[in-house]
Order: C-alpha cells, then sequence, then structure tokens
C-alpha cells in the first residue's frame, strides 16, 4: 500500500515528526487513515477536539491530514493537523438541525447520480448542482436504469437544458457494456464522489466498476421507486484502473448550507437583466422578462419556482448555521451566554471602580 496510490497531489509542508494521511473511512469521530506506512485506525487530537466549533471543523473521507503515527501498530494514530481542502461537499444536517454535514473532501469530481426510472426528479437535480456548484469539484451527471426509462430521450433532453455543458453520462447495469461511458470517464489517480438519493443505484454502480459485490445493495420499493439506505458509512476506495471512489449514504433531503444557487439558474439570472425592475420577484410585476420567457414557453414555471424555493432556503440555513456556530463560539468561551453576560458586567464593574 503506497500513499501516492490514494490521490497524492497535496504540496503543504509537513510538519517534522508528522506523518502525511489521507481518510479513507469514518465512523463517528474514528477514522482509517492511509499513509506510505500502512494503513491505521486514528482520532483526532486533544487540541483539534478542543478548536473545532462546528462538525466542518473535523475530518471526512476524503481529507488530507498531518497524524502522528503510533509505536504499535494496532494503536490509534492522531491526526494533528488538517490540510487546507481543494474542494468540500456540505449539506445541512437531516431534520430541523442547524448543523452542517460533511459529505466528502478533496475530490476532482462530484457525480450527481439520479435515476430514470419512476423517482426521475429534475428539481431535485437542480438542487444537486446547486450544492456541486460551490464545493470546489467539477461535476457530472450520472444518469442510472435506463433500462427503466419511461421515455430516455425525452428524459435525457430534460436533463440537457438545465445542465448546460455538464457531461451526462448515461448507464444501464442490466448490459454488459452498459457502464462503458462512466468507466472511460473515470481517470486513474483522480478522485469521485457518487452522490445522490437512496435507490439511484450508486453502490451498484460502484460494485460494477470494482468487478466484486463489495457493497452491499437493496431493491427500490415498487409502489414509488424509493430507494433504502444501504451505505450506511462513507468509504474512499481504489478501483482496479487505479481510480478513487467515494460512496455516500444515499440522501432522503439534501438541504442547502453552502451552494451556488445563481450559477445552477443563470439562464434565469440572465433574463432577470431585462425586466423592468431592478428588485423584480418575477411574480406579477409588468415588464417580467422571466414571466415573459415562461409564457413564451422558454422557461419552465417548475424551474422558476424551484430557483426561488432554493435561494429563500439557502438564505435561511446560512443565517441558521451563522447563529449556531456563534453560539458554539460562546460555549466554547464562557460555557453559555449566561455566563457570557456575566463576564461581561464584570468587566464593565471593573473599569468603573
Amino acid at each position: 500500500m503506497k500513499l501516492n496510490e490514494y490521490g497524492v497531489t497535496d504540496t503543504q509542508p509537513i510538519v517534522k515528526g508528522l506523518d502525511l494521511a489521507r481518510v479513507i473511512a469514518t465512523s463517528h469521530l474514528q477514522y482509517t487513515i492511509v499513509t506510505d506506512q500502512g494503513q491505521f485506525q486514528a482520532q483526532v487530537s486533544g487540541r483539534l477536539a478542543n478548536m473545532a466549533i462546528a462538525p466542518e471543523d473535523f475530518p471526512t473521507v476524503g481529507d488530507w491530514v498531518q497524524v502522528r503515527l503510533p509505536g504499535n501498530s494496532s494503536d490509534l494514530a492522531i491526526i494533528e493537523r488538517f490540510n487546507e481542502r481543494q474542494s468540500v461537499f456540505l449539506r445541512k444536517a437531516a431534520g430541523r438541525r442547524s448543523d452542517a454535514q460533511l459529505v466528502a473532501a478533496n475530490v476532482d469530481w462530484v457525480l450527481l447520480t439520479t435515476a430514470l426510472d419512476a423517482n426521475f426528479n429534475l428539481r431535485r437535480l437542480e438542487r444537486y448542482l446547486a450544492v456541486a456548484a460551490s464545493s470546489g469539484a467539477q461535476a457530472a451527471i450520472v444518469l442510472t436504469k435506463a433500462d427503466k426509462a419511461n421515455d430516455l430521450p425525452a428524459q435525457l433532453a430534460e436533463v440537457k437544458q438545465i445542465v448546460k455543458d455538464t457531461p451526462v453520462l448515461v448507464c444501464d447495469a442490466t448490459q454488459p457494456d452498459g457502464l462503458t461511458a462512466l468507466a472511460e470517464f473515470m481517470q486513474p489517480g483522480l478522485s469521485y464522489a457518487f452522490l445522490g438519493s437512496s435507490g439511484v443505484g450508486k453502490s451498484t454502480l460502484i460494485n460494477h466498476l470494482l468487478g466484486s459485490d463489495k457493497i452491499a445493495t437493496q431493491a427500490v420499493r415498487n409502489s414509488d421507486a424509493h430507494g433504502r439506505h444501504t451505505t450506511t458509512s462513507r468509504q474512499l476506495i481504489k478501483l482496479p484502473n487505479g481510480s478513487l471512489v467515494i460512496d455516500t449514504p444515499g440522501m432522503r433531503e439534501l438541504g442547502l448550507v453552502d451552494a451556488d444557487v445563481d450559477a445552477t439558474f443563470d439562464d434565469i439570472k440572465e433574463l432577470a437583466k431585462n425586466c423592468r425592475f431592478k428588485d423584480c420577484t418575477h411574480q406579477n410585476e409588468p415588464g417580467c422578462a422571466v414571466q415573459a420567457a415562461i409564457s413564451a414557453g422558454t422557461l419552465s414555471s417548475d424551474r422558476l419556482a424551484n430557483y426561488q424555493r432554493l435561494l429563500a432556503e439557502q438564505d435561511r440555513n446560512t443565517d441558521l448555521r451563522g447563529k449556531a456556530r456563534e453560539n458554539a463560539k460562546i460555549n466554547r468561551m464562557f460555557g453559555g451566554k449566561k455566563q457570557m453576560k456575566a463576564f461581561r458586567k464584570e468587566v464593565q464593574q471593573r473599569k468603573h471602580r
């Protein structure tokens, strides 16, 4: 096992006494890392843990880290430093929490995977594109289950209309050559993250690329084509051709934390430049170029509605995330807002003595 097989492109200086490593799997706050000395289990140092104020301040799969290796290979290595991330994919934690959840880091390509069966959803694909646009990685679309497509040419045309120049790869795992385009697209030494909702076939694709059934799979529900969670943890896997892939758990929801909505809907942004009013909401204002495009049939009303929905969601979650990080800092420094107020009151009293 050599580290250069895991996509070494990092040129940041290594602190004396530490070794460069890549995180290839995570489970809670335990990590599996690869170094030139082999594979180790690891945990973050107390210093890093104390400095962390949010989930994204901890390692994730794909991270480059600097570690202190143990004298005994059965002992834990200690992650002492992070190297700067070249790309990172975040989502809002599921449910009502405002925390960000790390999905993958330092990937070259985000493979946005969606199925062509009854679960085909353009609005969901737009959501993934918005998050991928801000990740720092390049994006490609992987359309799976071509054998179950209702109207493949029409679906493909709809996808290409919203993704512009983003590469689109069609896969059919039931055919011997059904993954040829995907296999030829993936290059040795580059890192790829498959991202998509449950049941779109990410694990099946990776198994075919591996030539084995290393990753468990499950059938989707016949009633609505929705999938069941199969992958429950993130892991980086080396393919026979030298490519590196990150299999991630299927997502019931992809809450926006760090997204570039405008980049994904730049057609609407361009249209809006011709609206009569600069603050046009594209609803009922006279001279609205966006509504004119909808009337002319060159823009979908559903696409506009999704654009406005994603913008509102991003603004809301960004605000909540900022407040959550600020509260985390207060808790770390003072133990809570009550203690912070007491400290400030004491400082003011000292000034007037």
